[in-house]
């Protein structure tokens, strides 16, 4: 399994795109350290990373009652990147499609 599992397209991430159009999110492994993201998004994409800042995310526990009695069970665990890129550079998430 490589280092980045997948990029981050949510609403959230999208706003902070468009208010800074050189920044993307990824959800990274959570042993990856910085020097191992950029790396990666600079040979996987073909573009020059200037910054990269984590974020880690505990998993949480969730709670419902149903019709079928009280369920209980816990969010994932998950690391976060967030990407700045050289002025000019952009990544397409979406020209596979």
């Amino acid at each position: 399994m490589g280092i980045i599992v997948k990029p981050l397209v949510t609403e959230k991430m999208t706003s902070i795109s468009e208010k800074f159009t050189n920044r993307y999110g990824f959800i990274v492994s959570p042993k990856a350290n910085k020097a191992e993201i950029k790396k990666e998004i600079e040979a996987m994409y073909n573009v020059t990373v200037v910054d990269v800042n984590t974020l880690n995310y505990a998993g949480k526990n969730k709670s419902r009652y149903t019709k079928a009695g009280f369920i209980k069970g816990r969010t994932n665990a998950f690391k976060k990147a967030i990407v700045t890129l050289k002025e000019g550079d952009v990544i397409d998430f979406y020209s596979n499609i």
